[in-house]
């Protein structure tokens, strides 16, 4: 009876034991990230947003240039919910219309700048010497460049060149995107050149090497998967500076055409009417603040969902 009593806790806490060994990993950092309660309403409100923005012009079906000078710098109204512009554009229709665009370019600079920021930082942290000197050098150039006049001048200089050949809207969301990508991938290259450092020499990357794993194995399969926790991080946070850079340049003046409605678009139409028309400067102003805010604390919840050195 004794022994009973004494082999069924152990059973058990063996049983515990191996029910953990089963959870993966990425089970594992759902579960940290779900008790993160500011990340997980920010996925749901930005959820909210993508979905507005993708399917609200298909309920919404009002025209974004459709002009009615009678009805121009009108507050919100049930005609028109967010009110109307200087022309008498219905400012709902353009928020979401200009929303698709604002989040894609997010998106699309945030990939630009994981793709090459994980290329440079992979080959300078799993080489030696020269190589690694000369690709910590060239981020280092890149860091020391002034960022916002080097986008204003590229932007001046390339426009007109991409509208010709792609047209006005695709043309400047290539260049946009790549000019806002071309310079935000040099954090993500050191802080993986930072991750390659701390594997390359861990025990399962010296077993591999042993077993006569190549180099490209070696970063494929076994190195980069184990960097790929604090690049996600570092990926939310490129969303929200993209959607600023390019609300900064739109704002300026330097970003999509007029007839474009991105959210940094109408708040630089709206800036001269800030005095008696001040829902049209509210309505993009409030979007880019949650859509920033909230991909803000998703990487605060990823951050801590995916340190294993955290205890939640």
């Amino acid at each position: 009876m004794a022994g009973s009593t004494l082999v069924s806790p152990i059973a058990s806490a063996q049983a515990r034991a191996a029910q953990r060994k089963h959870v993966s990993p990425w089970r594992e950092a759902w579960r940290r990230f779900r008790r993160h309660r500011l990340a997980v309403a920010s996925v749901v409100i930005l959820g909210l947003m993508v979905l507005l923005v993708v399917v609200g012009p298909l309920v919404w079906q009002v025209p974004i240039n459709e002009i009615d000078f009678s009805a121009k710098l009108q507050g919100p109204s049930w005609q028109h919910p967010l009110g109307t512009d200087d022309l008498g554009q219905d400012l709902l229709a353009r928020m979401l219309y200009g929303g698709r665009i604002s989040l894609a370019v997010g998106l699309a600079a945030m990939m630009v700048a994981i793709v090459v920021g994980v290329v440079v930082g992979a080959i300078a942290g799993i080489s030696r010497g020269s190589v690694d000197a000369a690709l910590m050098w060239l981020t280092d150039l890149f860091l020391s460049l002034p960022q916002l006049p080097l986008l204003l001048l590229i932007i001046y200089l390339f426009r007109d060149q991409l509208k010709d050949v792609a047209g006005p809207e695709v043309g400047m969301f290539i260049l946009i995107v790549i000019v806002i990508g071309g310079f935000r991938w040099m954090p993500v290259a050191r802080l993986v050149r930072a991750q390659f450092f701390s594997l390359r020499e861990k025990e399962f990357v010296e077993a591999a090497r042993a077993l006569g794993a190549s180099t490209p194995r070696l970063v494929i399969r076994h190195i980069l998967p184990n960097a790929l926790g604090p690049v996600i991080v570092a990926g939310t946070i490129d969303v929200a500076a993209a959607i600023i850079a390019e609300s900064t340049l739109s704002f300026l003046g330097l970003g999509f055409p007029p007839d474009i409605p991105t959210w940094g678009r109408i708040l630089f139409d709206a800036k001269d009417n800030i005095d008696f028309a001040p829902h049209w400067v509210l309505a993009p102003g409030v979007a880019i603040f949650l859509a920033v805010l909230t991909i803000n604390f998703i990487g605060d919840g990823l951050r801590d969902a995916l340190d294993p050195r955290k205890v939640m």
